[in-house]
């Protein structure tokens, strides 16, 4: 069929979709072909597809008598649902007039029992309350039949259950309720309390508390008999209890006194019941000298203050640890009773504080005095009676906002002056070590260490502030008074900047680096890196900074200290250059003669008895020398360093450019330069490393070059020729040697190979016969 219709386009073989003619067309060529002797099949042919047929119409007869049966058991199934769906509608009705029926008959009982049943609540009501009340006059008659037989600790334990039950009802709407209980309760405490507070007052006489007097006389809790002691003892532990059992009923009572919000102090529980007893003779004592009208309550002596709570917190801390903690641990109050007694004391400073700050503020020496006072007293408090810092402070009293602004205000002035007075002081440039060759290895001026030790005393005046915003504010300060100094120490040097070898330049150089190296050591500080994570957060909450500054601080690339740190360094580099500037001038005044040196007609070596230093160097190298001991004796050991490479590094190109490839050599001349450079000019240096020569590259490579015998630069030519032509297009022939691994093989590897080409070309003892 293909060969009949080459143009007709391949038709789909499946015979539902495509022509019958033509399908069956495709059949008889598919099953027959073109072998006429085949037509023996089609008897077979026929007969399989009859068969076929017969099967598809079994199907057909099949398909089309069960499909109506189907179809009428889904109608039917359909029509039973119906039905269903029908009586399931008229129950629901049915159901629904039941249940309204049935409401409408019960109506008036739900009423009925609903009146009842508010009665039953409101009986209940009335029967709780009744129960509250009964409780508590039970409690109530119980605490009295306690104080009838004498039985303290059983009414205090009662008075105890009674504080409970108030705190339980603290909810209710029952106001009359709430007022009989807190009343009654009231009314118990004042009793006990005042029974308990005499005896415990009395018992606290025997042992002669408080403990007042000068550490050495004191009797330290001693009655007047071992028997009295013991039984003093007793009684108070006994007392010291019963009165921790009217702690809650205390505080539902009496309402702490607390400081204005302004001072932010940590909130803190009230001090326990029988330490408030404890502390009323000193707190009265306290009172009586320090306020009012008495000679001791001067403004201008706070230490008077800060020194007697230092006083009463030392002199009774054996007794509170020997004596009161046990009974606190064995009543289960995890309180700690030396700290419980420095907390409330500690109280009354900073209500002397808020209450004196305000009339000596402008004042600045009386305040600076106060500041001075507190930072002594507080440091004392933690370091040696080992006060929490999560406790109440004086140091909550200076950041209140505006004592805070205050303190910076001071602060900053008296630091300006102090650095006024460093910078004008004789011995301001001289370091106070010089003598000592071990300790003075920075070389460090009075002033700049004088000024460190100014920074460094800021941060241990507002290393305890509270808060990290407080800390952030004078860390801003200290790098305020850095950057001042370094405008000052930059003014100086101005002044200076006409002789710059001079001894006050070496030394503002020395402050500079000193400084630095300070900074970036403080920089590694733990309290440091605190506050770096404290700014971040500020910078990161305000976006202040960029992405990639906050992904840095965040990463510790850098640190608070970063921009003193680069104005520093680049104020250090900026003078170091000016430094090498002109000693490089003084070096290339003193070479003139040294380059007009005739190089291409001195002496051979073989010609003279003893090589020795070209006598046009000599003002060279003197000043070298001169100039290299005068600054390693002014500047540090780090800052010389970096000096005497910058000028090994200005003088090799020097020499490089200005001398050797500005002058032809002959071997005379080559011997004699490489004897000047080697065993004069490289010396030099060697004080300051092993291998000076390594910083004279450029120059020890030349006298390698011109010093080569004959045959070796004439071998070596050869091969930087063949480089250069293989460079422009030539065939390399891999037996010959590289340029590089020719120059490398010499010792050549800093001079480039046209370098090195211009320099055999400044040889001139050639043989006639060569190139």
């Amino acid at each position: 069929m293909e060969a009949v219709n080459p143009g007709k386009e391949t038709i789909p073989r499946d015979p539902e979709t495509c022509d019958i003619p033509f399908y069956v067309s495709e059949f008889v060529e598919k099953e027959v072909g073109n072998d006429y002797e085949s037509l023996s099949k089609l008897g077979r042919l026929i007969e399989k597809l009859s068969e076929n047929k017969l099967k598809l119409e079994e199907q057909v007869l099949t398909v089309s008598s069960e499909v109506p049966k189907r179809i009428q058991k889904a109608l039917q199934n359909a029509e039973n649902s119906k039905k269903s769906l029908n009586q399931l509608l008229k129950d629901e009705s049915l159901l629904h007039d039941s249940i309204n029926n049935h409401l409408l008959m019960s109506k008036p009982w739900m009423e009925n029992l609903g009146v009842l049943i508010s009665q039953i609540k409101e009986v209940e009501r009335h029967l709780a309350y009744l129960k509250w009340i009964s409780q508590i006059e039970e409690l109530s008659d119980n605490i009295q039949q306690h104080l009838m037989t004498n039985n303290v600790p059983e009414a205090a334990t009662s008075l105890a259950s009674m504080a409970e039950l108030d705190i339980k009802l603290q909810e209710s709407s029952c106001s009359h309720l709430l007022t009989f209980v807190r009343s009654t309760v009231q009314f118990w405490h004042k009793i006990l309390k005042d029974k308990l507070s005499s005896d415990f007052e009395e018992t606290l006489a025997h042992l002669h508390w408080p403990f007042v007097g000068p550490a050495q006389s004191q009797p330290f809790g001693l009655a007047t008999s071992p028997v009295n002691t013991q039984e003093a003892y007793d009684n108070l532990e006994i007392l010291f209890s019963q009165l921790l059992k009217l702690q809650t009923s205390d505080e539902l009572l009496t309402k702490p006194k607390q400081l204005p919000e302004k001072y932010t102090l940590p909130p803190s529980p009230p001090v326990v019941l029988p330490m408030q007893i404890m502390l009323a003779p000193l707190q009265k004592r306290f009172k009586y000298h320090f306020s009012g009208n008495r000679q001791t309550n001067v403004l201008s002596k706070p230490e008077w203050y800060l020194t007697q709570v230092l006083m009463w917190i030392g002199n009774h801390a054996k007794f509170l640890e020997d004596k009161i903690q046990p009974i606190l641990d064995k009543a289960g109050f995890l309180v700690n009773a030396r700290l419980e007694f420095s907390r409330a004391l500690v109280m009354l400073i900073l209500e002397k504080l808020a209450a004196d700050i305000p009339c000596l503020l402008y004042d600045d020496n009386l305040f600076c005095h106060l500041v001075d006072e507190v930072l002594l007293f507080e440091r004392e408090l933690h370091t040696v009676h080992g006060y929490l810092s999560s406790f109440p402070s004086c140091m909550h009293i200076l950041s209140e906002e505006t004592c805070f602004q205050r303190w910076l205000t001071v602060e900053r002035k008296f630091a300006l002056q102090k650095m006024d007075s460093m910078l004008s002081s004789e011995a301001a440039w001289i370091s106070q070590y010089k003598d000592i060759t071990d300790v003075d290895e920075m070389k460090v001026p009075d002033c700049a260490e004088t000024f460190m030790t100014l920074l460094l005393v800021i941060t241990d005046r507002y290393k305890n502030l509270p808060t990290a915003a407080r800390k952030l504010q004078f860390l801003e300060l200290q790098k305020d008074l850095v950057d001042d100094f370094r405008i000052r120490l930059t003014q100086v040097m101005k002044e200076e900047s006409r002789t710059p070898l001079a001894f006050r330049y070496c030394a503002i150089l020395n402050a500079v680096n000193y400084i630095a190296t300070v900074l970036a050591d403080w920089a590694d500080n733990v309290f440091f890196l605190q506050l770096q994570q404290a700014a971040l957060e500020v910078c990161a909450d305000s976006s202040m900074l960029s992405k990639l500054q906050v992904g840095q601080l965040a990463a510790m690339e850098t640190s608070v200290f970063d921009d003193m740190i680069n104005l520093l360094e680049r104020l250090k580099q900026d003078m170091l250059t000016r430094q090498e500037d002109h000693v490089f001038r003084e070096v290339k005044d003193a070479a003139k003669m040294y380059k007009k040196e005739r190089w291409l007609s001195l002496p051979s070596q073989s010609e003279q008895a003893v090589m020795s230093l070209s006598s046009s160097a000599c003002p060279l190298l003197l000043t070298l020398r001169d100039r290299l001991l005068q600054l390693e004796q002014q500047l540090c050991y780090s800052l010389f360093k970096i000096f005497w490479q910058m000028l090994a590094e200005k003088v090799d190109s020097f020499i490089y450019q200005e001398i050797i490839l500005a002058n032809h050599f002959n071997e005379g001349g080559a011997a004699q330069l490489q004897f000047d450079m080697t065993r004069n000019l490289f010396p030099l240096f060697s004080h300051y490393c092993k291998r000076p020569e390594n910083y004279f590259k450029h120059i020890k490579e030349a006298c390698i070059v011109l010093n080569l015998n004959v045959g070796s630069a004439l071998l070596l030519k050869d091969v930087l020729q063949s480089a250069a032509e293989n460079r422009l297009g030539a065939v390399l022939n891999p037996n010959e040697p590289t340029a590089v691994a020719a120059l490398n093989e010499l010792g050549i590897y800093k001079l480039a190979q046209q370098d090195v080409e211009i320099l055999l070309n400044l040889r001139t003892n050639w043989p006639n016969t060569g190139k």
